[in-house]
């Protein structure tokens, strides 16, 4: 019964070859994009990036102005 439950011993050229037929196996039934789709898909993240770049340099450049202003008030006391 216990022996049901182990794998059973190949040698590393067997257990190799399986795998590989396997990952051939698996990579026929995945369905490619279309190269349209890719270059709008990677537009689309490009365009994403950048405006995500905008709004971080706008939210740091005035939480830095706030931070600056604030020591130089809390300086001066």
């Amino acid at each position: 019964m216990a022996g049901e439950l182990e794998p059973k011993k190949s040698n590393v050229i067997e257990s190799t070859r399986d795998y590989l037929n396997d990952i051939r196996s698996e990579m026929k039934r995945v369905t490619w994009p279309s190269r349209e789709r890719v270059q709008s898909t990677t537009l689309v993240v490009i365009v994403s990036v950048f405006i995500f770049a905008a709004y971080f340099k706008v939210v740091d450049t005035i939480l830095t102005r706030t931070v600056v202003a604030a020591e130089s008030a809390l300086a001066k006391r």
